[in-house]
């Protein structure tokens, strides 16, 4: 119970009017574009989600945990987007309609030039969006940078517990995770003794409020989860927390930040169905949930998948998958021009391997976002260097 935890919960009870009694007014631009950025952190098995069926060597390299080759006969199996990729059967029925009405597109050999293959090194390098080689600023990250650039026409907000690197450097930016509601944080005890610390102080009206918001908050998705328990939905699953994501987005928030965990998959990872399947289903839903939340929106907001790295691409022995380099990046919205495999790519065999065990990265997610930054807010060159310093701009045409 810090001063900083306060802090970011005040700033937090500012910034959601509709949902404190005071309603105070604080609506994003209509005609803004909205963007939320979806964070994997573990480093996903990308292969095992954009199966790469034309190449021999993948069926060789998994022999345990491959993903069948789509299978024309089957309404299950996975599903083939092209002569060279298909969908990982645990996608098919919520991405993979959403790619069929090309709502959603892949940029496979992505990520950043980091080649620490650790968590934690890789996660800060993204979320700063600085060169490698660059000085290493903890205070500074791409998603801060770009919402002082648009200068109040995306009001921004982290769906986390704690304000991200990448927000970092930005004033006045809310975080509130939205995984465990459903009661309160804080108890009627603890609230008592937090609102005492802060009698008389001029924090004490924004601590009530964000006191308030918490029970507010609690009450309504209590009654919400009440009602799914019918086998709807999943109220601890991914799919009822973007939901809710997508209610807050809808009418007041155009930049948005969510991370979610479990992605480490060094042993049974599983093929066509088990662990990476489970959370791939979870996953899928909760997309699927929050365009379908969004309503008429969708047409008008951007997401965008990404994590640390991808994994080795030969099984390893205990029918897992290791640390990689390479990744799958996802690109969804209702109005991005979408049902395709876009960026550079090179013939998934032996011989195009990065150090004859990663997918190299022949797209970098700078360059990718700056590209999809350029279109959606029409950012000068001077603007996109502030975002992504020297980084140059590559324009997919995806948005």
């Amino acid at each position: 119970m810090n001063r900083r935890h306060f802090l970011q919960l005040a700033a937090t009870a500012s910034a959601l009017p509709a949902l404190t009694a005071a309603g105070r007014v604080f609506a994003a631009p209509p005609s803004s574009p909205r963007f939320l950025l979806v964070f994997l952190r573990g480093g996903y098995d990308c292969a095992n989600m954009l199966v790469p069926y034309s190449s021999d060597f993948y069926y060789q390299s998994r022999p345990n945990i491959a993903v069948p080759r789509p299978d024309a006969k089957s309404g299950t199996g996975a599903l083939a987007l092209d002569s060279e990729w298909a969908l990982a059967p645990a996608l098919r029925d919520s991405i993979g309609e959403m790619y069929k009405n090309r709502q959603v597109a892949f940029v496979p050999f992505a990520g950043t030039d980091d080649m620490s293959r650790s968590h934690f090194e890789t996660q800060d390098n993204i979320e700063r969006g600085e060169p490698t080689q660059a000085h290493v600023d903890f205070n500074s990250g791409f998603m801060a940078r770009l919402s002082g650039t648009l200068s109040g026409k995306a009001p921004p907000i982290a769906f986390t517990d704690a304000l991200p690197l990448t927000f970092r450097g930005a004033n006045d930016i809310p975080n509130i995770s939205l995984k465990y509601v459903g009661k309160p944080a804080y108890d009627d005890r603890q609230s008592a003794i937090l609102t005492s610390m802060y009698q008389g102080n001029r924090l004490q009206a924004a601590v009530n409020d964000g006191l308030e918001l918490r029970a507010h908050v609690a009450k309504e998705f209590e009654t919400e989860m009440n009602q799914a328990n019918r086998g709807a939905v999943n109220a601890q699953g991914f799919a009822l927390e973007a939901q809710r994501i997508a209610k807050l987005m809808r009418d007041q928030y155009r930049l948005g930040f969510l991370d979610i965990g479990g992605w480490d998959t060094h042993v049974n990872e599983g093929g066509a169905q088990g662990q990476l399947a489970n959370n791939l289903a979870n996953l899928g839903n909760g997309l699927k949930a929050f365009a379908q939340e969004l309503g008429p929106e969708w047409k008008n907001t951007v997401v965008v998948v990404v994590s640390e790295f991808g994994r080795t691409f030969r099984e390893n022995g205990n029918h897992g998958t290791d640390h990689g380099h390479g990744s799958v990046y996802w690109v969804l919205g209702g109005g991005i021009d979408g049902g395709r495999i876009a960026g550079e790519q090179v013939k998934v065999q032996q011989s195009t391997l990065l150090q004859n065990r990663d997918y190299p990265v022949l797209n970098n997610y700078r360059s990718l976002l700056a590209g999809m930054y350029l279109r959606m807010w029409g950012l000068s060159p001077a603007q996109l260097a502030k975002v992504f310093p020297d980084t140059k701009t590559a324009d997919l045409r995806l948005v």
